[in-house]
């Protein structure tokens, strides 16, 4: 009997450093647009813009990344991640020094639809560096690993930034914030490695990102991502106006609250990936997840008193992202390790439909009816129906798996879409 290989040093400590540097670099990519709302107090004055024209913004940014998520997939499948996120990394941070720089509100919006297109490259070439690190038993732990470094990113800046906004101005904060990033790029090209694939470059090609479409799986999937990021903008980018402009609070308080959520936010993600593996019921944690999204949304529109109001922020932030790396999970899980990148991509085309119809919407009702009232009740009710498909993700799941003579199973089992 031929004893199990002795485990290798050199690939731990490659996976370790590479896993630590990709995180490290999401933290500096989402200051920017972190940033964006947390001063978009600040910034809507600076630049006069309204609510809807601040909803413009993160739409803007947002169109270009959803465009960008099939492409970013597929190179990333067939020529590898590294080089794609480093490409990615050091065009958003650049654009982030930029930003500094424009003066109306139209050299602002250019500059967040140039910005999706970069961060488009950072999403499924990131998930791919991390996950291909993991056994496929601990994917969903490892997709939920992956966006901690948005969280940590939020959470400096949620500290930090109240504080030296007021002496330095949201224009030089935008710009240290760049140029520490270039720097952590610079290690992350130097350091960083790429795991070996197993799979030739050449057997991936564009067509099959478009044949996920085939899939019923994956327009539940896509559904139910439309659901989760347009939640997850609405809370990231209104809440602080929210505070602000409908609860009073000052910047420095809203810093602090955001803080705390960032916080509860970054640990949930692969917690919920854990929970999870171990439980082999993504649908479960998904819906639950959802369900309760759906009533912080509501009490937090309608809860007045601060210290309950703050509760209901803390429990959002929670489960914002709880069920981040289930819900990834799932297609790969039914279609194989082999398209992790192109339904990752496909996945977050969804995801990022509903981010902008959402950050419009909250933007335009706050115009219209003066208060975010409806806006966030309108969340509710789109949680509702996550909650149902998520009944109906559980169902196709089971069957999938089970049915090991479907075209579905045997997809699963070769890797081949």
């Amino acid at each position: 009997m031929t004893a199990p290989a002795a485990p290798n040093p050199t690939a731990k400590h490659d996976a370790a450093l590479t896993i630590t540097l990709v995180i490290i670099c999401q933290s500096f990519q989402s200051l920017a647009a972190g940033g964006i709302a947390l001063f978009l107090p600040l910034i809507r004055e600076d630049l006069h813009m309204s609510f809807s024209q601040g909803g413009m913004l993160s739409a803007a940014a947002t169109l270009t990344y959803a465009l960008g998520q099939i492409p970013a997939g597929f190179l990333a499948d067939r020529y590898g991640a590294k080089k794609l996120f480093f490409t990615g990394l050091l065009g958003c941070l650049a654009l982030s020094f930029n930003l500094a720089w424009v003066q109306s509100f139209e050299g602002a919006l250019l500059n967040q639809l140039c910005t999706g297109v970069f961060r488009a490259l950072l999403f499924s070439p990131g998930l791919v560096l991390i996950t291909s690190w993991f056994p496929p038993n601990r994917r969903a732990t490892a997709m939920g690993l992956f966006s901690i470094g948005g969280m940590s990113g939020n959470i400096f800046l949620s500290l930090v930034g109240p504080l030296l906004v007021e002496p330095l101005g949201w224009r030089v904060l935008f710009m240290i914030f760049a140029i520490g990033g270039i720097i952590v790029a610079t290690l992350y090209h130097v350091l960083g490695k790429e795991k070996t694939r197993v799979a030739p470059k050449q057997e991936v090609r564009m067509t099959d990102a478009f044949r996920l479409f085939r899939f019923p799986i994956m327009w539940i999937c896509g559904s139910l991502q439309f659901i989760r990021f347009g939640v997850v903008t609405s809370f990231n980018f209104w809440l602080p106006s929210l505070l602000v402009a409908d609860r009073g609070m000052t910047l420095t308080e809203t810093g602090w609250i955001m803080a705390m959520a960032a916080a509860l936010t970054g640990p949930s993600n692969a917690l919920g990936g854990y929970v999870s593996d171990r439980l082999k019921n993504p649908p479960l944690v998904i819906g639950a997840s959802i369900f309760i999204l759906g009533c912080t949304a509501a009490l937090l529109v309608t809860v007045t008193w601060t210290p309950l109001m703050l509760l209901i922020i803390a429990v959002n932030a929670v489960f914002l992202q709880f069920y981040f790396g289930p819900l990834f999970h799932v297609p790969v899980e039914i279609l194989g390790s082999r398209v992790t990148g192109m339904s990752a991509g496909v996945s977050n085309l969804y995801a990022n439909v509903g981010a902008l119809v959402f950050a419009l919407s909250l933007g335009v009702i706050k115009d219209r009816s003066g208060t975010f009232t409806w806006g966030f009740w309108g969340i509710t009710a789109f949680c509702v129906v996550g909650v149902m498909l998520s009944f109906v993700l559980a169902r196709m799941r089971h069957a999938a798996l089970s049915d090991t003579t479907s075209d579905t199973a045997i997809s699963a089992g070769r890797g081949t879409p």
